[in-house]
């Protein structure tokens, strides 16, 4: 079983926001306003923001496609971490960023759903943190299979959400909130359920 975080001492961590990874992404642009919303209210309430760049064959290290979107990016002291796998725990120092803010509770929102966002929410679960996924600000492209099936974004977005809902762990909460609705300052956890 994993270690149970104690207490309520949440992060906002960002994934992916990346030029070529928002534009495979289903209605990018609200996602993109939805994320800076969060990461306005996050430091506003100064809450720790932490934020993830991916890098693969696909999109190589310092290319244009892997820069962060335009209206994102860190702010002076916010930590930026490089990643190669879908999950932002895997061969990172994510774990010692959240070690050094003493963080507890994981506030999600980026891209890929279906494979990043997925990936960093069952990690975060699977280490002992409560975790919160931002319903409307994260996005994925939808996928289409070799026998001619589709997959719309819009339904692997909200199947995560309801997971989210769903997920039931020892010692952990996870739920989802909007952009709108997130309270980073209250000290309970409260957030929405489908």
């Amino acid at each position: 079983m994993a270690t149970v975080r104690e207490g309520n001492k949440r992060v906002l961590l960002i994934v992916d926001v990346q030029i070529g990874v928002m534009s495979e992404c289903w209605d990018a642009l609200r996602i993109t306003r939805n994320v800076s919303r969060v990461v306005e209210r996050a430091r506003a309430s100064d809450v720790p923001v932490i934020w993830v760049q991916h890098s693969e064959q696909g999109l190589p290290y310092g290319s244009s496609e892997w820069q962060l979107v335009p209206d994102l990016s860190p702010a002076e002291g916010e930590p930026l971490i490089h990643k190669q796998f879908n999950s932002a725990f895997e061969d990172t120092l994510l774990e010692q960023e959240l070690a050094k803010l003493g963080a507890t509770h994981m506030v999600l929102a980026g891209a890929a759903t279906n494979w990043c966002i997925r990936a960093t929410a069952y990690g975060a679960l699977d280490r002992g943190y409560d975790l919160t996924l931002i319903e409307d600000a994260h996005s994925t492209g939808t996928i289409e299979l070799e026998n001619g099936t589709k997959i719309e974004a819009a339904n692997i977005i909200n199947e995560l959400n309801v997971a989210m809902t769903w997920l039931s762990y020892p010692g952990r909460t996870n739920g989802i909130a909007t952009a709108e609705k997130i309270d980073f300052v209250k000290k309970a956890f409260d957030t929405e359920k489908a």
